[in-house]
């Protein structure tokens, strides 16, 4: 067994040991960041994936309060990785990548757990983790592509979910400076984040399980962020000129 397929196991069997204590352990108490979040992924599997992902990264959160770590070492952190990742998918190191993800995410996610927790949301840090997620997201995209640069069709498609991304993105902020939030759809950033992880993390197992070519199941992957984030940004744009019209 490989180095990178003995990690993503004992990953595997650790999440899902902690998936079955969190479960009995709740007891229905959730999170509120994520009961007000909130996802449609994988018919309500993402809501509790996502109470329990904030469950599991809590003794994380609690060590970082205790050494004074800010929202702002979060955000660089969160970009460092968001970096890191794209590099290392670039090179064709789709384990390496994928984890440096999930720390970008965890990173983005614990920025704002930290500044509610001390008391110093702002408009400023809003600003700050939403524009860095941008980032973040493109320096992957980046990676897919470099990672895709010698097959065209892989490559638009990873151009489409670049687009796709970003349209998602600027269809609510627009629809915010005009005084309509529209954040529905189904393929927000969480959602995006996870099929990546997902393709990345399992693409080369998966893909030689099947008899194709590495690449084929993360191509699959990208395929449904591509088209759910261009139907998302559609839904978005159409809600909010709905809304205006009237």
């Amino acid at each position: 067994m490989s180095p990178d397929l003995l990690v993503l196991s004992a990953a595997v069997f650790a999440a899902l040991v902690s998936m079955a204590v969190f479960a009995l352990s709740r007891r229905g108490r959730l999170d509120a960041d994520a009961a007000r979040k909130g996802t449609r992924f994988l018919l309500g599997l993402g809501d509790f994936l996502l109470h329990w992902f904030l469950w599991a990264i809590g003794p994380a959160e609690r060590l970082l309060q205790r050494i004074g770590a800010t929202p702002d070492h979060m955000n660089a952190g969160g970009l460092a990785f968001g970096l890191l990742s794209g590099v290392l998918i670039g090179l064709g190191r789709l384990h390496a990548g994928g984890w440096a993800m999930i720390a970008a995410g965890a990173c983005d996610v614990l920025d704002g757990r930290i500044a509610r927790a001390r008391g110093i949301s702002s408009p400023y840090g809003k600003f700050i983790d939403s524009t860095l997620d941008r980032f973040v997201e493109t320096f992957a995209f980046l990676g897919f592509a470099a990672y895709y640069r010698h097959q065209p069709l892989a490559a638009f498609v990873v151009t489409a979910g670049l687009g796709g991304s970003l349209l998602v993105s600027y269809a609510q902020a627009r629809g915010e400076t005009v005084g309509v939030s529209g954040s529905g759809g189904l393929m927000q950033r969480a959602e995006r984040l996870v099929l990546m992880v997902f393709g990345c993390l399992f693409d080369p197992v998966a893909s030689r399980g099947l008899g194709r070519p590495e690449g084929t199941v993360l191509l699959a992957a990208l395929t449904l962020v591509a088209a759910g984030s261009l139907a998302t940004a559609v839904y978005r744009a159409a809600w909010i000129a709905r809304r205006l019209h009237r």
